[in-house]
């Protein structure tokens, strides 16, 4: 699946297949059926199917798909029809989650758990159960231990499982519950072994990103000077790499990796360093995602005006600031 493009920049527009044209084929046609069709399921299952073992791939289309389809009846059907199949359980399981986190509550946990831990006994290798397990945890705030125990189960099957870092990035912050220290002591704990071109790789940027956005929200001076946070220490080395690796052609192959440039962008921006992001939004070729430009707009307006800043600021030579 070709990441990047050099075609003249396209206008920017929201995507949830980030790319893949098998994902993007699905989602038009379950538009346009409508909700709980048997058809529905059976077009879920083949492309799922037709994923195999690619873990990263397979937790970007399970992700995608149930947020497209939690609420339509789709994942009751196919489970419904296939109560053993590992795909049906995942993916009923992880719309479940999906409306537990819109929710912030879940009705059934014991159940969830139980199709879970069926689904990693049918797929051994898949480490997507223990990475809804994972995403439960943040609804309904697990032990400690179980919590690190659901952790290992799903890297040491996909050491590097983007959403699984993802899960826990959002388990540990002061936002579900958590601390800004546990946050940083879980990047200080990753930062050093995740290989450059991972599917994990923007962990430590959305976590600087978030932390960011966390001082814009306090408002008077910390909001002021929130930029500051890029200037020095690690989130400096980390904006710095990325910077100079992530547009590169190739450099990135995951299936989620418009998402992480995305927020390369933003962080750029957010810094004082539109200039900079400019190679980044021509990487992009106009691929928003909702997060983290909607914060304080639409999306796609909030895109374009920081794109517009960035081409200003490359034709001027200046950081863009």
């Amino acid at each position: 699946m070709p990441l990047f493009s050099t075609r003249p920049n396209r206008r920017p527009r929201m995507s949830r297949s980030l790319g893949d044209a098998q994902l993007a084929k699905a989602l038009g046609k379950l538009s346009k059926r409508g909700s709980g069709k048997a058809a529905d399921a059976e077009l879920i299952a083949e492309l799922l199917d037709k994923t195999g073992d690619d873990w990263d791939l397979r937790g970007h289309r399970v992700s995608v798909l149930a947020g497209a389809a939690s609420g339509t009846g789709i994942a009751e059907t196919w489970l419904e029809r296939d109560p053993d199949d590992a795909d049906a359980l995942v993916f009923h399981s992880w719309t479940t989650l999906v409306r537990a986190l819109e929710e912030r509550r879940l009705d059934d946990t014991d159940t969830l758990i139980t199709r879970c831990h069926r689904a990693a006994e049918l797929s051994p290798e898949d480490p997507l159960p223990w990475v809804v397990l994972l995403g439960t945890a943040r609804v309904v705030r697990f032990d400690h231990k179980d919590v690190d125990a659901l952790w290992r189960q799903a890297t040491d099957r996909d050491p590097w499982n983007r959403e699984a870092f993802l899960q826990m990035l959002a388990l540990l912050s002061p936002e579900e519950g958590g601390s800004s220290a546990s946050v940083l002591d879980f990047v200080d704990a990753v930062r050093t072994r995740i290989p450059a071109n991972a599917p994990c790789a923007a962990v430590e940027l959305t976590a600087a990103v978030r932390q960011y956005q966390g001082l814009l929200a306090q408002g008077g001076m910390r909001a002021m000077t929130a930029g500051q946070l890029f200037e020095s220490g690690h989130p400096a080395a980390a904006l710095h790499q990325a910077a100079a690796l992530w547009p590169k052609p190739g450099f990135f192959q995951h299936a989620a990796a418009p998402a992480d440039l995305n927020v390369l962008a933003y962080a750029l921006c957010a810094a004082g360093r539109a200039a900079d992001a400019h190679p980044v939004f021509q990487a992009l070729q106009g691929t928003v995602t909702p997060w983290p430009w909607d914060v304080d707009g639409p999306a796609v307006q909030r895109y374009e005006q920081h794109m517009a800043k960035a081409e200003r600021g490359r034709q001027g030579g200046i950081g863009g600031g």
